[in-house]
């Protein structure tokens, strides 16, 4: 399967009705994420979350998608363009 690492920006409006479905939809991705930084923002009722990811398109699709289908969530992800193989070592 072909691998792309890249990020996924997400805003939260009102986070404190939507939180719990957005953490469980990421950890239900966690295999993917590799990094995760969130900053709430609560007096204007907004909190932004950055996620570093390395997965499969449909993998990533899946969490992101999700993620945009819920009202108030607004998700952007940037992705590299070529696919990621690991180097074999030579011994």
């Amino acid at each position: 399967m072909n691998r792309r690492i890249g990020v996924i920006g997400i805003v939260i409006e009102e986070p404190r009705l939507v939180s719990e479905k957005v953490n469980a939809i990421i950890s239900q991705h966690g295999d993917i994420v590799l990094g995760r930084m969130g900053i709430p923002r609560p007096e204007y009722q907004v909190g932004v979350v950055s996620l570093i990811i390395e997965g499969t398109t449909d993998e990533i699709g899946s969490l992101t998608g999700r993620l945009g289908n819920i009202p108030g969530v607004t998700v952007k992800s940037a992705l590299t363009t070529k696919t990621l193989q690991k180097e074999q070592d030579h011994d």
